[in-house]
């Protein structure tokens, strides 16, 4: 019961808190979907579900309502655009760019932390009573589309087998959404357990 209460109650938390950021940046658009964040980490910001990721996502956000593009290579590497947008939000970020993400690995500085402590603490309960109402459901570990970034991409790609040992790559959060189904022996494509429960 539990568990399919709490993706509305977390998706409500991660509105609130996107709510939040737009009270001190109001060119922030809203946020479409909170539920498209939850359970599934982004292999191109490098962050799991957290304030943290949300501020992230939200320079993404405030770069698009600018109509600055950010992100190059499927939306893996974060330019020094997206930089200056996400010091601007309070974040802080290594000297050298990573070679494949770019400044994807930004932090809270110190001043974000007390402006949005009140913010950060209650995203962080939710978050706790999703992941103890889930942790035993392996197969709603991958839920919202980690591709923000265009149709071309943003998910991290695994392997999926179906029943005649045929393999394809695909993002988990494509494959949620419908079956796949091989054209060999007719039954689905699904990622295997082990994969599925990290």
């Amino acid at each position: 019961m539990s568990t399919t209460q709490t993706p509305p109650v977390l998706a409500a938390e991660l509105a609130e808190a996107w709510a939040d950021i737009q009270r001190y940046h109001p060119e922030l658009p809203d946020l479409a979907a909170p539920e498209s964040l939850i359970g599934e980490s982004s292999s191109a910001c490098g962050h799991e579900l957290s304030f943290e990721r949300l501020l992230h996502e939200a320079v993404h956000g405030i770069a698009a309502a600018r109509g600055v593009r950010d992100t190059s290579r499927a939306g893996r590497y974060h330019n020094r655009r997206f930089l200056a947008i996400a010091e601007e939000m309070g974040l802080d970020h290594p000297e050298e760019p990573h070679p494949s993400s770019g400044f994807s690995l930004v932090t809270l500085n110190p001043e974000a932390k007390r402006r949005y402590r009140p913010t950060i603490d209650r995203l962080q309960r939710a978050l706790k009573a999703h992941t103890a109402a889930t942790s035993a459901d392996t197969s709603r570990t991958f839920r919202g589309p980690a591709a923000r970034h265009g149709s071309s991409g943003g998910g991290v790609r695994v392997k999926a087998v179906c029943d005649c040992g045929r393999n394809v790559r695909v993002v988990p959060s494509v494959l949620a959404q419908a079956p796949i189904v091989c054209g060999g022996c007719g039954k689905p494509f699904r990622i295997p357990e082990v994969m599925g429960a990290a």
